[in-house]
């Protein structure tokens, strides 16, 4: 079947509006909902707090900016993989997918599912936390729905996807109107001397960041679907400078509002603060709040799915996963294999799962990766000036970039050298120890032959071809 069929490209079905909703969808997950207390505590401050929401935005903005140049530079689908293996060669992109498959990825979404989890069913538990059990199985499920969709029609994700945006940014002017008639009634006591407590040390304002950025994730999502998206080199810089900008100023005035109807310390004993800000101020209808958040978060993991399903598909299509997943279906042209495997290994992260090392986990190794991606950016602008750039940043901008990226990853570690740093930095290394039998020198080719032909046949795929 391999050989005697045509081959497939993925369809370019993402305009400028799909773009912007699955960048500003991704990012306007269960964060805004969960992290302001967080950042709040670390801070010290309700003025501090403000001051790092609109820094991970700026620096949100100013990474995806790169990433626009990077993506007209290099224009393929599967994000920093694919920068890796164009700019640094196999190891090094290895590594990263390797690290992207098995732990970036099924760790932000079972994450993001099982915030999504806890606000559907916090409605039916009103006075006690919901079981564990509960919680999770909802989790599964919110993920198994989601790969079932993906697998079957690219358009009914985007909707969505759409769906989704135009109900949380519902949710969020909520809050935000929420807030000014608080203002109007002169609940603006909390603000006063709004700096007083501020936490300046390096290590407070590096965990504060960690915490904000969580909320600001999936600014990079466009650059795993570029074959996707029509006019890449036009639309991939407008969706990234109408989507981030909006976003940011959409958390700072949710930040404000809950600060105007709740006091820093009521803020920071919540674990969740949009449910808590609901029921202080829409009284019995405050459970809106919390379907509105577990809409918001299922978007978001409406957009990980895409960006997850498409890495996978990239780095078989290379040679560096099982030839199945890098096949798209032949009659709905989806990488269904792929967004299988995915799912697969997303709902064994789900088992042990635990939100509070996941995001930690996560963002240390995400931020890791980011700092090598800018490295290779600066390379390319340097060595490589005579390369086409439908879309240019100045140099001053990666290099900023890299700096934050930089701290991000040496600040925890060094306020807080967890052993888990360690294990987790030797498994983005170990994978150098897969690489050279099962990639390099290809042990057991003929194993994975046949049962690639089974499951190119039992799942209806063929080979798909990039589009460029």
């Amino acid at each position: 079947m391999a050989g005697g069929i045509e081959k497939l490209s993925l369809k370019r079905e993402v305009g400028l509006i799909g773009a912007i909703s699955f960048i500003a969808g991704t990012m306007m997950g269960s964060g805004i909902f969960m992290s302001p207390q967080s950042v709040l505590i670390n801070i010290g401050s309700p003025g501090g707090s403000l001051v790092i929401w609109a820094a991970c935005g700026v620096l949100a903005t100013l990474g995806s900016l790169c990433y626009a140049e990077l993506g007209t530079v290099i224009p393929e689908s599967g994000g920093e993989y694919i920068y890796f293996l164009r700019i640094f060669g196999q190891i090094i992109a290895f590594m990263f997918a390797f690290s992207f498959v098995i732990v970036m990825r099924p760790a932000s979404a079972t994450g993001i599912a099982l915030s999504f989890a806890e606000y559907a069913v916090a409605p039916f538990y009103h006075d006690c936390t919901p079981p564990e059990l509960v919680v999770k199985c909802v989790a599964a499920a919110g993920i198994m729905v989601l790969a079932i969709v993906h697998s079957m029609n690219v358009r009914l994700a985007i909707f969505i996807q759409v769906f989704c945006m135009c109900f949380k940014l519902v949710a969020l002017t909520v809050i935000i109107v929420g807030g000014l008639v608080l203002l109007f009634n002169g609940n603006s006591n909390h603000f006063e001397d709004s700096f007083k407590g501020s936490n300046v040390e390096i290590s407070s304002i590096g965990i504060s960041l960690y915490q904000g950025l969580w909320s600001y994730d999936g600014w990079n999502t466009l650059n795993y679907l570029t074959e996707e998206l029509k006019y890449p080199e036009v639309n991939l810089p407008r969706a990234v400078m109408v989507s981030i900008p909006m976003v940011t100023l959409l958390y700072l005035l949710v930040n404000v509002s809950y600060l105007f109807a709740l006091t820093p310390k009521e803020l920071m004993s919540s674990s969740a603060v949009a449910v808590t800000w609901g029921n202080k101020v829409l009284g019995s209808w405050g459970w809106v709040m919390s379907i509105a958040a577990a809409l918001s978060a299922f978007g978001s993991l409406n957009g990980t799915f895409f960006s997850g399903g498409r890495l996978c598909f990239v780095a078989a299509r290379e040679g560096h996963l099982p030839d199945i997943l890098a096949m798209a279906h032949v009659n709905r042209l989806t990488p269904s294999p792929a967004l299988i495997f995915t799912t697969a290994i997303s709902l064994l992260v789900l088992i042990p799962g635990d939100f509070q090392s996941i995001v930690n986990f996560f963002s240390f190794t995400a931020w890791f990766f980011y700092a090598i991606t800018l490295s290779g950016l600066l390379y390319l602008k340097i060595k490589k000036p005579e390369l086409p750039r439908p879309y240019k940043v100045p140099v001053v901008i990666p290099i900023l970039v890299l700096l934050a990226a930089i701290f991000l990853v040496l600040a925890p570690v060094i306020d807080n050298p967890a052993i888990e740093y360690l294990y987790v930095t030797l498994f983005i290394f170990s994978s150098v120890l897969v690489y050279v039998p099962f990639i390099h020198y290809k042990i057991c080719p003929g194993l994975l032959e046949k049962l690639t032909v089974f499951l190119q046949l039992f799942l209806e795929v063929a080979p798909a071809d990039k589009n460029l």
